[in-house]
């Protein structure tokens, strides 16, 4: 069973999938260590990660040479960010190619203007729409028909009236997986409201993400798992609390508190280290 299959399987399976995001190789392999079956790559991780004011700021040169150093680092099935698919239809084939060529079981291709000044804009839903068909029929032709495109609408930031913008998600999620999406997304969802409203009215596998600032004492993972929701994706939580931890450690330097670092429990084990690159 190549990675694509079990990473479908996965998320077609009846447990939902919990899927943290890495943003390097060390932060992947502490997600396969705590036991979790998939990692999810995160654009935005990367640009955090190094200093970007701008997820755009992220070439597809930088993305795939990143994901690449992830993917050879875990066991585990691995899915990119391919974020617009990085051009028009006409690009996806070649973006598609090259993101398998590097072992991922899976992508992202979404639906927003990526880096444009002012508020979020989506693209035409049929243009959409032929990129993830272009996506699957790449990859069928590759050998890969299993490859796990998680087809991804931002529609919820896109219109000032939140109901007409839920409508339009949702809408546009069963289009993306009549399409050949394997998956669809559903960003900026904020309410347990809306998440039962869309786990109903979406006509296949839903993937929701937790732990935004937009939503993060809303619902629970687990309240996403009564719902059915296929997948669970968490886009921030490792980078923010990798800042946290590093501010933490700073803070205590400054006041010559390293002993309280320890005893608090704050400091990773040298043996616990060399057991994760080992």
């Amino acid at each position: 069973m190549n990675k694509s299959q079990l990473l479908r399987d996965l998320i077609l399976g009846k447990e939902t999938l919990i899927m943290p995001n890495a943003y390097d190789p060390i932060s992947a392999r502490m997600i396969e260590k705590a036991g979790f079956n998939a990692v999810q790559c995160s654009g935005y991780s990367f640009s955090v990660r190094n200093g970007y004011l701008k997820e755009s700021d992220v070439t597809l040169e930088d993305n795939l040479e990143w994901t690449r150093r992830i993917v050879d680092a875990v066991n585990v099935p691995v899915m990119a960010d391919a974020e617009d698919g990085y051009g028009d239809a006409e690009t996806i084939t070649e973006t598609v190619r090259r993101f398998m060529e590097i072992g991922v079981a899976g992508l992202n291709i979404e639906d927003q203007i990526l880096g444009e000044p002012g508020p979020l804009r989506i693209i035409d839903e049929e243009l959409m729409a032929e990129k993830i068909r272009i996506a699957r029929k790449t990859a069928e032709v590759e050998g890969n028909p299993n490859l796990v495109i998680n087809g991804r609408t931002d529609a919820l930031k896109s219109a000032p009236d939140r109901e007409e913008a839920l409508n339009i998600a949702i809408e546009r999620a069963n289009t993306y997986l009549e399409s050949g999406a394997t998956l669809a997304f559903i960003t900026y969802t904020e309410t347990i409201e809306e998440a039962v409203i869309i786990t109903r009215e979406v006509k296949g596998p839903v993937t929701i993400a937790v732990g935004m600032p937009y939503n993060l004492q809303n619902f629970s993972i687990a309240d996403l798992e009564k719902l059915g929701v296929a997948r669970i994706s968490l886009p921030t939580l490792l980078v923010y609390s990798s800042l946290k931890a590093m501010e933490t450690a700073l803070n205590h330097l400054k006041k010559d508190d390293m002993k309280n670092l320890k005893e608090k429990g704050f400091l990773y084990s040298a043996e616990d280290l060399n057991e994760l690159l080992g």
